[in-house]
Order: structure tokens, then sequence, then C-alpha cells
């Protein structure tokens, strides 16, 4: 049998790569907004394909409010509500919640409390009438109390013997104002969380209103009938106190503030510094972007300046972190990390070295670096229904408009060197640092040449101020 030879094959097709094109600005989701009957606000957003849904509900109670003596009592009244009802046990409301694939989470901050919970669309009635339950008829019962407070008084343990808790806690005593709240911990000290009793989170739970509230709810809302009336006729009949509580107190930087402090470990293989001085709230006119974006660029991965020296070039530690952190006015510009101890002189002389770079040396490859992570970033941090729902309580509860995360990552977009500089100027030339040093004295102890300010010395175990 003759055999033809094949025919040669056909040269391959050239395909063009295709520009890779910068993308398309990305908006954060929107919310409709309804006024429920009670007084409460209601935020809908709806993300298709986000199954789990996340229910967060937003109350005015600032921790500023609370009477002298009985720190802790608002986060202690939180974290008790589903401890026992009229109509259920903590049990019986613990198997409900079970039963019905219900996430349930409670947590106080400078301005409120917050609930929140998730679950699925076909159980979100129910969730609704357990949410509504143990916001109006808690019981306080005082077994689970006298549990919870002892909890509290097992973390609060916790966060003294962890240098980096300790040291945040010994930042905050030092930097405020004795008299303001911020002074004294959100969770209460030892002496208050064992002085609590059911009537003070009685008491606590009396001042909840409805008036300044918001109730967000975020996920596929297509699968449901009729979210909005679901909601009305649960949480929206809740009114509360007739009166809402007032703003958060203030929080004043003590005079004395500037200096160091140094917690005596001896032995500690590593020092735990924290840095802070006065930085900006999210109205800030240079734009919270910016402020993002320096954050990013100074301290915010192993990229940055800080890290740049301290851990690449010098090998002090594993990583140092810079960033901002907003209050209802104002804010902080914190530094914080862990360095070998026997370097702790020098990665303190070469931090605050760094934390005084001029704005003029930014440089615009770097800012446009950092500015372009933030907002090329922004669609994955919130992709998922319970980052849109934290964000929208943290945007709430500080009176902004929901479309500010949006209008930032624009600002974000065209950041310049220059503008950049600026902020971070307002920032180096303020007030003198706070600095704490958690570590063996005979390391630390030398950080007291370093023209810091008054040196004070922590004493005693650790006890929260009073």
């Amino acid at each position: 049998m003759r055999r033809t030879a094949p025919s040669p094959a056909a040269p391959p097709r050239v395909l063009d790569r295709p520009a890779v094109a910068p993308p398309g600005a990305w908006s954060f989701p929107q919310p409709h907004e309804v006024a429920l009957p009670g007084g409460l606000r209601l935020l809908l957003v709806d993300l298709p394909g986000q199954h789990v849904l996340s229910l967060r509900v937003a109350l005015r109670a600032p921790v500023s409010h609370e009477a002298r003596g009985t720190e802790g009592s608002t986060l202690l009244m939180a974290r008790a509500l589903d401890e026992g009802t009229r109509s259920h046990t903590d049990e019986e409301l613990a198997d409900l919640m079970e039963r019905h694939g219900i996430a349930w989470g409670t947590g106080a901050g400078e301005r409120g409390v917050h609930l929140g919970l998730e679950v699925t669309a076909r159980h979100l009635d129910v969730a609704l009438e357990l949410l509504t339950e143990v916001l109006t008829e808690p019981t306080f019962p005082q077994p689970q109390v006298a549990r919870l407070a002892r909890h509290r008084l097992a973390d609060i343990d916790h966060e003294l013997a962890d240098p980096g808790t300790r040291a945040a806690r010994e930042f905050m005593a030092a930097y405020y104002v004795e008299r303001d709240r911020p002074h004294r911990p959100l969770g209460g000290t030892r002496a208050s969380v064992r002085a609590l009793t059911p009537e003070h989170l009685q008491e606590r739970h009396t001042t909840l209103s409805a008036q300044g509230g918001w109730v967000i709810l975020a996920g596929d809302l297509s699968v449901l009938p009729d979210p909005e009336r679901s909601i009305a006729r649960t949480l929206g009949g809740w009114s509360g106190a007739d009166v809402p509580p007032g703003p958060p107190g203030p929080a004043r930087r003590a005079d004395d503030a500037a200096g160091l402090v140094i917690v005596p470990r001896p032995g500690l293989a590593q020092t735990e510094l924290y840095l802070g001085r006065p930085g900006p709230d999210r109205r800030t006119p240079h734009g919270w972007g910016t402020y993002q974006a320096l954050g990013l660029l100074l301290g915010g991965s192993p990229h940055a300046r800080i890290d740049r020296v301290l851990r690449e070039e010098k090998g002090y530690t594993y990583g140092v972190r810079a960033g901002f952190r907003p209050r209802a006015a104002g804010g902080l510009t914190v530094v914080g990390g862990a360095v070998r101890a026997d370097a702790t002189v020098a990665a303190l002389t070469e931090l605050l070295q760094i934390l005084q770079t001029p704005g003029a040396e930014l440089e615009q490859a770097e800012v446009e670096q950092a500015a372009n992570f933030v907002a090329m970033t922004a669609p994955g941090r919130y992709l998922t229904a319970d980052a849109v729902a934290d964000e929208l309580v943290s945007l709430v509860s500080d009176e902004l408009p929901t479309d500010t995360v949006t209008r930032t990552m624009e600002q974000l977009r065209g950041l310049t060197a220059e503008q950049a500089g600026a902020a971070w100027d307002e920032v180096r030339l303020g007030p003198g640092w706070t600095v704490v040093a958690v570590g063996d004295p005979d390391e630390v102890g030398g950080a007291a040449d370093l023209g810091l300010g008054p040196v004070r010395t922590a004493s005693g175990p650790g006890d929260d101020p009073v």
C-alpha cells in the first residue's frame, strides 16, 4: 500500500498578548435607607451571591457615660444580652441559635454597642425574632453575670501578661487625661469588673434607645420576599429609652503625655515598643485616604520604610507597624512592634529617625504605590457581606455618609507626594511621642537617654488605673 507523505504542518498562529489596562473605578456598595417605626434607621445592601446574610445593630451607648467605678458595665451588658430573657433561658437561646445556624456576637466601643449575627436567608425571620427578644427583654441572671465577670477578669490577666496588650494599656493610661474615660480600659479594671452586678447591667440597658441607632442587613436579598417588612415587624417595633444618650465624653491628651514609660519585664527576649501621638479622624481635610496610604508607606508592610531599615537592613525585628486610628473627634498616630532586647535602644533610635522624615522627602513613586495598593485592594477587603456591614457600622457610628469609602478611593487615585507630605508633616510636627517599652530593664533603661521627655516606670503587677 502506497503511503502519501503528510503535508507540512501549518505554522502556529501567533496571537497578540492583550494589553493589561488599569482596573476600572470601584464603588463601595450603596445601601437603601429606610426609617423604621420605633426610631431605628435601616440600611439594606443587596450583594448578589452572598448567601450568608450579615445583620448588625449599632446603638448609641458611649462608655464615657458609665458611672465611675462601673467601667466595663457596657461591654458586660452587651455580652449578657443572650444569657437569658423573660421568654427563654440561656440554654434555650443557645439551642435555638445552634438549631438555626445563627452565629451571634456583641461588642462595645467608644461610641456605643453593636450586636451582630450571620444567618442564611431561610432562617432570617427566626434570627430577627431572637435578636429582638434579647434586645428588649434580657434578665441578666446573677449566675451568668458572675460567669461573664470571671471571664472578663481572666481576659484582663491575659492582657496584662501579654507584652503587646500591656504596652497598649500603659499607653492609654499615660496619654489621656486621668479623668477622661479613655484613660481607663474599655472593658473595665479588675476592681470595677469585680464590683459589677446584674443591676449595673440592667441600668446600662435601660439607657439604650432606638433614636440614633441603625440596623444594617447585607447579603443576597433577592431570595427574601420582603426584608424591609420582616425587620419592621421585629426590630422596627422597639423604641427603648425616650431620650437617646448624648455624644461620647472628651478624650483629651494629657499635658505630660510626652515621655517614656518603662514596664520592667526581666529576662524578656524581645522589647515591645508602642509609640503614639495625635493623629487625624476621618474628616481630616487632607483626606482619610491620604493617611491610609501613609500608614502603608511608613509601616504597613515588609517593604515599608520602617521595616526596610529595622528588619531588612538591621535585623532588629520581625516587623514594626504604623497606622492611624480615628476616634469620634481626632485620632491617634500609632507605631508598635517587638524588637530584639539587646537592640532596644538602637532600634528605637532608628525608628524615631525614620518618623522624623520630612514630608518633602516622600517620593512620588512610593506614594503612588501605597495609594494604588489601598485603592486596588478595596474590592477584596469588602468582598463579603460581613465586611460591608462592619464598615457601614463604622460609618454610621461616626455620622459619615455611606459613600465615604467610594470618595476615599477616588481621592487616592490622584494622590501626590506633595499632598502626602503635607499630611505627614502635620502629624510629624505635632506634640512629642508617648513611648512605652515593655522589656528587660537592663536593655530598656538606655532609652532614657534619647531625649523623649520624662521617664516613668510602671510599678506593681500592672493592674489597671482606677
